[in-house]
């Protein structure tokens, strides 16, 4: 009996480790493709980490890393913004509401983006009219495109505690709600807001259909039109934003995987002297 479970295991080990090479080998292979195609002109890399010389020879693709930049950031800003308040008033005081929340949250993500693009390019035309064609106009697509990635990541979080009685715990000692949305509830979710801002920035920072759609430049278009002069650029420039997207969802499984320090009812002690100060304010 004892030959046949190590039988077992062995095979078993033998079948993951299978698994892992062929998956290893499928996923480094490209990379490692990409790293000789584009290290063949010894001016490439030099050049992409050099600003000045960057935005001299390649000044379509600075300004599209630039542009996609402020995207992201600005892309997650305001996602946060608008579904971390909502979320969480949804949570106490409009609790049926929060399958219909979630439902149309999640609705870009079963719409194709070609689809998006056609339903949004009329609302874009009234966009350019009133605050010009800029690229930064995309943060409001943008937004839309990552509501699914966001609520799942901050709806997890918020299911990880109890929001009620930490926002009943919190105005029983008199804090506003801005001072339980930013000392209570924000804390015990904070791992969930990083979640959802870091997938947000690895969506922008890869999204192509609707920049090209809707002729805005981002950096995968500007990638795209690279890639008609300066191959081995394009391919440099292409293999740092995967490398990019890669440490973003690294650090996103650390900080999922690491545990919260401290306790809620630690946190809701800290927002007490605030809260209690202020009715004498």
């Amino acid at each position: 009996m004892a030959g046949v479970i190590a039988r077992r295991a062995r095979r078993q080990r033998a079948f993951r480790w299978t698994v892992l090479i062929v998956l290893g080998v499928f996923f480094v292979l490209p990379f490692i493709a990409m790293i000789e195609f584009s290290t063949r002109d010894s001016t490439t890399w030099p050049a992409l980490f050099n600003w000045p010389e960057l935005s001299e020879r390649y000044p379509a693709l600075a300004e599209g890393i630039t542009a996609s930049l402020l995207q992201a950031a600005l892309t997650a800003l305001l996602m946060l913004v608008l579904l971390v308040p909502t979320a969480v008033w949804v949570r106490l005081r409009l609790p049926r509401l929060r399958r219909l929340i979630e439902f149309l949250c999640l609705l870009p993500l079963t719409i194709p983006a070609i689809v998006l693009v056609v339903g949004l390019a009329p609302v874009y035309a009234w966009v350019t009219y009133f605050l010009g064609g800029s690229s930064l106009t995309l943060v409001f697509a943008y937004t839309i495109l990552v509501l699914p990635y966001a609520y799942r990541a901050i709806d997890a979080g918020l299911s990880a505690i109890d929001v009620k009685t930490l926002a009943e715990a919190a105005r029983s000692l008199g804090a506003s709600w801005a001072t339980v949305m930013w000392r209570v509830v924000l804390p015990n979710i904070r791992s969930a807001v990083l979640s959802a801002a870091f997938l947000s920035v690895a969506l922008v920072l890869g999204e192509f259909t609707i920049a090209s759609l809707l002729n805005r430049t981002n950096l995968q278009v500007a990638i795209n039109f690279l890639g008609k002069s300066s191959a081995t650029m394009s391919v440099a420039v292409s293999l740092t934003a995967l490398l990019l997207a890669f440490v973003l969802l690294l650090l996103l499984s650390l900080l999922g995987g690491r545990r919260r320090s401290g306790s809620t009812v630690d946190t809701v002690a800290t927002a007490a002297p605030v809260a209690t100060k202020e009715p004498a304010a």
